[in-house]
């Protein structure tokens, strides 16, 4: 048999392990890069790893099986590790199971209303900035955790303290301290000289994790006395239960709720966000966005009840299920398998890991979300007016904190619309012209309305022309610009002969028309 025809073979099979071969391999792939930034990212917000962990294993069993997203991976993200430390810094850690366990419910109550698609009309601008925040904020937290010290409690302190780590360093006694950030160093050095070197045929094999790697090597071969990580003894002791009857108490101050709402939200945006952008990746099953929102509550209330880190779907470890090959969610569910095997079984080469390590991953990884070419793609693409959005998000999660920067920047995106007040209303139309489905926008193509016009954009026939009409439009925000762009980028990468008509909205929103 040619591999032409076997590729063929397997493209046609149907049923739940008609691709397993693929989603092994590819599962193995998403446990390797999964591990490290498991534990990294629950150091980052201030709980001990295995809490990581136990979300990255809730991810894959749990939530890998009812997911919206079958190529999705869940787990710990960096876009929550800014909020989770500021809030065990503030309530505690026992406050975070309770709070994590009503944000799960408010995502079940928006999945079973049909919300989803309304996370998907967020401002781009607003969620970049949001990340770019978040990502500043973790470079310069855990470049503490290189020093093997701990993180300040604000974004502002950290920064003063920086200079001062820099100087107490004494090159010529290597103590403790220097062995640390020579660790670190290490592991960043690993990991982006892997990336920029490795050969074709390992490209799958992920930077991250040889970066920790070498680093434990050294640390264990010359016996550093450095912090390593701290692993419960039993895989038992991770997955603790509530044992007080006021396990619920802290949901009777109203602060702590508005904080379950914060996690619910943000965790929402990142996952639907994250699950759009996976659906670019791939020709396969397209996101069902309200099952998805209502996987990740019931993962986010189990994650609640063992005491474990918030989730989100993911976009580092889900490119990299799909650059791997993965074709179902089996691949999701079986990563979540072996992370739980790998504490169970082999606890005790965790706590080899230098903690210096992980905060050298993450701040690469911090520095990665940092992402300044996203702010100017939406200044020469839509105006000074995204740009400023974007930037204004970002300041304000660094120097205040993460929710009032995304309501602000949520403010300024309805600004934007204020001088078309008149001209909000979309009208959507569309008409069969035989060989081609025209569809004509008319009126305001703002994010107001957007859920409707991606259901609208979704619902159009595969394998037949589009004419995007959009001669009749007044106004477009950069929110609908975007969307629309990237409906295109997916149809005209399928090879559909798609058309647009009217004014150039795509690349120029505000304004259109007198």
């Amino acid at each position: 048999m040619t591999t032409a025809t076997a590729t063929s073979a397997e493209e046609t099979r149907s049923g739940p392990f008609a691709h397993l071969a693929r989603d092994f391999t590819a599962s193995i792939v998403v446990f390797l890069v999964a591990m490290p930034l498991c534990m990294g990212i629950a150091i980052a917000s201030g709980v001990p790893p295995e809490k990581g962990l136990v979300t990255g294993i809730i991810g894959g069993l749990v939530v890998g099986l009812l997911a919206g997203s079958p190529l999705q991976v869940s787990g710990p993200a960096a876009g929550l590790a800014v909020i989770v430390f500021e809030f065990v810094r503030e309530h505690g850690l026992e406050a975070l199971g309770p709070v994590l366990l009503l944000a799960g419910v408010f995502q079940l109550v928006a999945g079973a209303l049909r919300l989803g698609g309304l996370f998907r009309a967020i401002s781009p601008a607003v969620v970049h900035g949001m990340l770019a925040g978040i990502g500043a904020l973790i470079v310069i937290g855990q470049f503490h955790i290189l020093f093997d010290e701990k993180p300040m409690s604000s974004g502002l302190q950290n920064m003063a303290m920086m200079p001062a780590r820099v100087l107490g360093l004494d090159p010529t006694n290597m103590a403790s301290t220097e062995m640390a950030v020579m660790l670190g160093v290490l592991t960043m050095i690993v990991m982006i000289g892997w990336e920029k070197v490795r050969p074709k045929n390992m490209g799958l094999v992920p930077g991250a994790l040889l970066g920790v790697v070498a680093a434990t090597a050294v640390a264990w071969t010359m016996g550093l006395d450095v912090a390593r990580i701290a692993v419960p003894e039993s895989i038992g002791a991770a997955f603790a239960l509530p044992t007080s009857t006021g396990w619920f108490a802290p949901l009777a101050n109203p602060a702590l709720i508005v904080a379950a709402l914060a996690i619910a939200f943000i965790a929402s945006a990142e996952t639907l966000l994250s699950a759009a952008a996976v659906d670019r990746m791939h020709d396969g099953v397209r996101t069902k966005y309200d099952k998805e929102l209502r996987a990740q509550g019931i993962g986010n209330l189990l994650c609640g009840v063992f005491g474990a880190l918030p989730m989100t779907g993911v976009i580092v470890r889900s490119s990299a299920n799909v650059q791997a090959g993965a074709r179902t969610r089996l691949s999701t569910i079986f990563h979540g398998a072996w992370i739980l095997a790998f504490i169970a079984l082999l606890p005790w080469l965790l706590r080899e890991v230098p903690m210096a390590a992980l905060g050298g991953v993450l701040v690469v990884t911090g520095f990665r979300l940092v992402s300044l070419s996203h702010v100017r793609h939406l200044f020469h693409a839509y105006g000074a007016f995204p740009a400023v959005i974007w930037a204004v998000t970002f300041v304000l999660v660094v120097t205040t904190d993460l929710l009032t920067g995304v309501l602000v920047g949520l403010a300024l995106t309805v600004l934007e619309l204020a001088p078309h007040f008149k001209n909000l209303r979309l009208n959507v139309e569309e008409h069969d012209t035989g060989e081609s489905t025209r569809l004509a926008l008319g009126g305001g193509a703002t994010f107001l309305g957007l859920t409707r016009l991606n259901k609208v954009l979704e619902k159009l026939p595969h394998g037949r022309p589009v004419h995007l009409d959009l001669g009749q439009l007044k106004v477009m925000d950069h929110t609908t610009a975007e969307t629309i762009s990237e409906w295109l980028n997916r149809r005209r990468q399928s090879g559909h002969a798609d058309r647009v008509t009217g004014p150039e909205l795509i690349l120029r929103p505000l304004p259109v028309a007198a």
